[in-house]
């Protein structure tokens, strides 16, 4: 470790110390570096930092913490994914009723939707949510339930239910494994039964995720290819019927 960055460590530990709990965007202002650095400082340090919704607090105040799962996943191929994210930004439309996946892709999506457009969100993941409240416009629809900390999202069978009632006109769905012959698919089980439910409401439904996850296969399948519209990278989107 360097002693700068062993700096940063003693300050942080020692702002928390103080404040608890403490937004992403202030810990990187208070110790003078981009907010990918403090990601990346928390995770090497999963004995003194927590990281959930956008926010830096000790493991010790979550009760069964799974570290940092998602914070490592937002630093991998980060500029990809928000390369794939300015191609999904082209079907958000005033007005409109859209779903947000999980996961770290999407929240992205969520910093390009302009502050003057008023949308209804639908999400089940804290930090899709917090990226959602900053936004003037935008109704949020919060799917709750049993926290599952790994991805910072929510799972309960009223969801479900909730789903049944709402109008979606268009859902980014996010994964974790993309295959052409045995489908597309994700980490967490749970996650799997959501975005089923969204699929099968969506008027239109778009594959977000960047190139690395092309070619593989996670544990929980929920879709053929063919229940998308299109797949969207950073590479840009092509309809299913062109794969």
């Amino acid at each position: 470790m360097t002693i700068r960055k062993a700096k940063r460590i003693i300050s942080l530990a020692n702002a928390l110390g103080e404040r608890r709990v403490m937004h992403l965007r202030q810990a990187a202002e208070l110790l003078g570096v981009s907010e990918m650095t403090v990601r990346r400082d928390i995770a090497g340090h999963p004995d003194q930092f927590a990281y959930l919704g956008g926010h830096i607090m000790s493991p010790n105040q979550i009760e069964g913490y799974a570290p940092y799962e998602l914070t490592s996943a937002a630093d991998s191929h980060a500029a990809a994914k928000r390369d794939a994210c300015i191609h999904a930004a082209a079907h958000i439309r005033p007005d409109e009723t859209v779903f947000i996946d999980c996961g770290t892709t999407l929240t992205h999506l969520v910093d390009l939707i302009p502050d003057n457009c008023p949308i209804t969100a639908i999400c089940y993941a804290l930090n899709v949510a917090e990226r959602l409240a900053r936004k003037p416009n935008a109704t949020i629809v919060m799917l709750g339930g049993i926290y599952h900390p790994a991805s910072a999202s929510f799972s309960g069978s009223h969801n479900l239910d909730m789903l049944t009632n709402l109008g979606i006109n268009v859902a980014f769905v996010s994964a974790a494994g993309v295959d052409a012959e045995r489908g597309v698919t994700c980490a967490h089980f749970h996650e799997a039964h959501i975005k089923q439910k969204v699929i099968s409401l969506a008027r239109e439904n778009y594959l977000v995720v960047d190139s690395s996850k092309i070619g593989k296969l996670q544990r929980a399948f929920f879709a053929p290819m063919s229940a998308f519209k299109a797949i969207i990278t950073e590479h840009g989107e092509t309809p299913i019927a062109e794969q």
